[in-house]
């Protein structure tokens, strides 16, 4: 059974390392990326201290295989970040990620007037699923970029009366 449920201190191994194989197979295991963040063996707690933000791991069979979560970027303007969409290989394809994603953006909808988001093209999977969603790609990172090493930036009003087009 497929269960999202927001992080416990417990999960932290879990997720860090579901998130660093994934960054390795990639080969993504570099500077400039979620890899070496340093809160990433903490996101319990880092998504705990921050003001409007959460992350939610998804159990399947009672094992994490996956997560997402939002976060500030840019209080001023009302945007907060979609990160660390990561899934096990097992998972992927099954529609996972889009749950995860609407339970991401119903969060974020209440709180922010428009998500971002960083990734690379060459995850096309990922990209293609953003852009569904309603994501926009943009020329340039926003300023306040932390990942440095990717390649694709996208921005999505969350005032619009449709989250996808699914």
């Amino acid at each position: 059974m497929l269960k999202i449920r927001e992080i416990t201190h417990a999960d932290n191994a879990d997720v860090k390392k579901i998130i660093q194989d994934s960054l390795k197979t990639l080969g993504l295991a570099i500077k400039g990326t979620a890899y070496f963040d340093p809160q990433l063996g903490q996101l319990y707690e880092f998504y705990r201290d921050l003001e409007n933000a959460q992350y939610w791991v998804v159990e399947l069979a009672g094992k994490i295989v996956g997560g997402i979560g939002i976060a500030p970027f840019n209080q001023e303007l009302g945007i907060c970040e979609l990160q660390k969409l990561y899934l096990v290989p097992a998972v992927q394809g099954f529609g996972i990620s889009k749950k995860l994603m609407e339970t991401a953006l119903t969060f974020a909808r209440s709180r922010y007037t428009s998500c971002y988001l960083e990734t690379t093209h060459n995850l096309k999977a990922a990209c293609n699923l953003y852009e569904k969603f309603g994501f926009k790609l943009l020329t340039a990172p926003i300023a306040g970029s932390a990942h440095c090493a990717m390649d694709a930036w996208y921005l999505k009003s969350l005032r619009s009366p449709s989250d996808s087009n699914f």
